[in-house]
């Protein structure tokens, strides 16, 4: 009856001839050598270089600095608050989105109110008093 064995061959790290634990660049480890040289080299996958995602899209990029275009001859042409809330700047420096900015509603001038920071803060904060001031409109 025949056994099974390992072929012995040279070991690259110990120089004795050994069962064959790993082939690394064509180099030959017995177990013992491989534990030692597993740890001194980067036989490990390198770890990818993780690319950073970028915080806007370009496509948002582009709509910002329209928006910002717009909200500047918006404010120029409504200089004063249109909430008038107590508490009121009376300066308006502010753009107020009545609908909400998702879609088409970013850049649309229509659904826009020109108010101070105080009465802004005051509409976001007091969400159904708004609706019934007409600050604030449902989204359809």
């Amino acid at each position: 009856m025949t056994s099974l064995r390992a072929k012995l061959k040279n070991c690259d790290g110990c120089n004795k001839p050994r069962p064959i634990w790993k082939n690394f660049g064509g180099k030959k480890f017995c177990k013992a050598c491989w534990g030692c040289h597993s740890e001194n080299t980067s036989a490990k996958k390198p770890i990818a270089k993780q690319t950073k995602i970028p915080p806007k899209s370009s496509k948002r990029e582009k709509l910002d600095r329209l928006y910002s275009i717009l909200r500047k001859i918006f404010l120029g042409d409504h200089p004063m608050c249109e909430a008038a809330l107590p508490g009121c700047t009376q300066v308006s420096t502010d753009v107020h989105h009545m609908e909400g900015r998702s879609g088409a509603r970013y850049l649309d001038t229509t659904t826009w109110l020109a108010v101070c920071r105080t009465c802004h803060n005051w509409i976001e904060t007091h969400p159904l008093e708004s609706k019934e001031l007409g600050f604030s409109r449902n989204r359809l």
